[in-house]
């Protein structure tokens, strides 16, 4: 026998190291995929799939899956997705904000009476600049609420359990002395197309440019991700794994303009359109997409923006640096009480925005509108993976977190659940989430 002498080396410059581990573990190191994002993706299937065989089964007919399903539940999850971006970066530096629902009702009316009382006898009804500034008015209203928690957090260390839940109640009265309890209606035509709705969506067409432009932006990423690995020296991700990562990405976005466009105008809607336009109608029906609704296209720019935001600034940084230990970023300079202003600012932008797209769905505004909110907004944060220990927390998993929330709720409607059990799963899941918080946690030390 030879006494040789094992030496390891060093896998080659450019390629990941070859550990030891079953299929599914090389695969998803090779991958890089994040397994609380699989989890999500995966009990999100189980809960569609769930729901479409109960009511196939109980009711002979599975409702769920279905073109006209999913089309509504995307527009009802983008005012929750919304809001949740924002109280990531709350959460995330050890905050919470439960005035979201009612700063929402309060902005909602905040544009309704400026397009419906005070700008129409100052421009005339009908002036295009009305919605405009209506929006710009409602989310002004919005970022200064926010800062006004911001200031009276940081500045005069009240809690901001306390402080929002203050304003859980201020913004709610303030609303309705306003409005005096009554609904302020009609909107701006053009800003009910915010909401949704067969005019408010980009159609067939216009769905395809964006789904290409998604595909155009999957490659670009994955492309440029090489290239920043390349130029720091980090290990580079499998060829492989970047053509899985770009094809799934790319095979998504495709699948979801195809459903978009697979559902129609409703029969109505399309006689009155073909009678207003004059257009002929073919003999075998006229079909007409509605393509990607308008509110899910807001929230895709809000995540995108955010996502840069959280992951590509000096600001993001400073977030997840203050949520990880407080007093360790206040002594590396970084100025925690102008942050948490800014945050919280950024936090009542983002409840305005929301504050459009739900109003303009409803066609309407009312002091009542956004109530609950708060809740359904915490609960997709938390269910997303955003630690309510701070330092944790992903913008993409938020809309993850509030699409299970608006599924879940959507499918209790769908097989007939009343409004108790509705509410008694929504806070049994909260629960069941940051459960599973601790858990992560703890086995990650």
């Amino acid at each position: 026998m030879s006494n040789t002498t094992e030496t390891k080396t060093a896998p080659p410059h450019g390629l990941p190291p070859q550990d030891k581990g079953g299929p599914l573990a090389r695969f998803l190191k090779a991958t890089e995929l994040d397994t609380r994002l699989l989890g999500m993706l995966g009990a999100l299937a189980l809960i569609w799939i769930g729901f479409h065989v109960y009511g196939a089964v109980f009711n002979g007919f599975g409702a769920f899956l279905t073109p006209r399903n999913l089309w509504n539940l995307s527009v009802q999850t983008s005012s929750i997705g919304i809001m949740a971006c924002g109280m990531v970066l709350v959460i995330v530096t050890r905050h919470i904000d439960l005035s979201v629902g009612s700063v929402l009702g309060f902005c909602a009316v905040v544009m309704g009476v400026t397009q419906v009382y005070v700008l129409p006898p100052l421009m005339g009804v009908g002036h295009p600049m009305i919605w405009i500034i209506a929006v710009i008015a409602g989310m002004i209203a919005g970022t200064f609420v926010g800062a006004i928690h911001g200031w009276l957090i940081a500045y005069r260390a009240i809690p901001a359990f306390i402080v929002t839940l203050g304003g859980l109640l201020v913004w709610r009265g303030v609303a309705f002395l306003i409005t005096s309890g009554e609904t302020i209606s009609p909107v701006d035509q053009t800003f009910k197309l915010l909401g949704g709705g067969p005019y408010g969506a980009v159609g067939e067409v216009g769905s395809w440019i964006v789904g290409a432009l998604g595909c155009i932006a999957v490659v670009v990423m994955v492309l440029n991700s090489r290239k920043q690995r390349t130029r720091f020296g980090f290990v580079m991700r499998s060829v492989w794994a970047d053509y899985f990562i770009g094809g799934i990405s790319c095979a998504a976005v495709i699948g979801s303009v195809l459903l978009v466009n697979s559902y129609p105008w409703p029969k109505g809607i399309v006689k009155r359109y073909v009678a207003e336009t004059g257009i002929e109608v073919p003999a075998e029906g006229l079909f007409i997409s509605h393509g990607f609704a308008i509110p899910v296209l807001i929230l895709v720019v809000v995540v995108i923006c955010m996502t840069i935001l959280m992951q590509r600034t000096r600001f993001g940084r400073y977030v997840y640096a203050i949520g990880g230990n407080p007093e360790a970023a206040t002594l590396s300079g970084i100025n925690t009480k102008w942050m948490t202003v800014k945050i919280f600012a950024l936090m009542g932008f983002l409840t305005g925005l929301s504050a459009v797209v739900a109003s303009a769905r409803l066609g309407s505004a009312t002091n009542a509108l956004g109530t609950l909110d708060e809740l359904y907004v915490i609960a997709a944060a938390v269910i997303g993976g955003t630690s309510l220990a701070g330092g944790i927390g992903t913008i993409y998993g938020a809309v993850l977190g509030a699409l299970v929330m608006q599924s879940l709720q959507t499918g209790m409607v769908l097989i007939g659940f009343d409004a108790a059990i509705q509410q008694i799963v929504v806070g049994a899941v909260l629960v069941f989430a940051v459960y599973l918080d601790n858990l992560y946690r703890k086995s990650a030390k």
